[in-house]
């Protein structure tokens, strides 16, 4: 890691960042080792000779649960590649009749369901008359949904702000697409927190 730090001048918050999302994993490291490790790392520089900064092993620390880890991606990268977050409560979504996007995907059309994922993009073109189109993420693909202006302005607040949905609608079958018209929006808790792009 100093080494790393000697030849390319990273900043403490950079070498912080990137053992947060475990790129220093190879050097035998937990990430919370490599995060501690990260400080005195970050305290060499280029052109400075080797080994002059305070050195020692690390403290041992306890590793990082599942849900830390994939927290700690998400902080670090917006992205995971260890469980998804929805993997967190698909016991209990699966116990409410919640389906996941697999199962969406074999779903009658015209039927009226639930389903829940990450929200991962919100759009709303010029031309889609204030038609809102949203994207969910679960651990077994894409949800894409359609939200009336008038469904939208019901649930404005958690349409607009919540990192996770529960979606009741309508399935909607066109030339191989499966879209879930909404009619109620629900916010879903997730331990990890995460990021979506909206209309852009």
């Amino acid at each position: 890691m100093a080494d790393l730090v000697r030849r390319t001048g990273l900043t403490a918050p950079q070498v912080e960042a990137l053992a947060t999302a475990g790129a220093f994993d190879c050097f035998g490291l937990t990430r919370r080792q490599a995060i501690w490790e990260a400080g005195r790392a970050a305290e060499e520089r280029p052109g400075q000779l080797a080994g002059v900064t305070a050195a020692g092993p690390p403290p041992m620390l306890p590793g990082m649960t599942d849900v830390e880890v994939v927290m700690a991606d998400l902080w670090a990268t917006s992205i995971t590649t260890g469980k998804h977050p929805i993997e967190e409560v698909r016991p209990q979504l699966a116990a409410a009749g919640i389906l996941s996007a697999e199962q969406l995907r074999e779903a009658k059309d015209g039927t009226r369901v639930r389903a829940a994922g990450v929200v991962t993009h919100r759009q709303r073109p010029a031309t889609a008359s204030g038609v809102t189109f949203m994207n969910l993420e679960d651990e077994t693909g894409m949800i894409n949904v359609v939200i009336s202006v008038g469904c939208w302005n019901k649930y404005a607040r958690i349409a607009r702000d919540s990192s996770a949905l529960i979606i009741r609608g309508r399935v909607e079958r066109a030339k191989g697409v499966v879209n879930l018209v909404a009619d109620r929006l629900e916010r879903l808790s997730l331990t990890a927190k995460t990021n979506s792009r909206d209309f852009r």
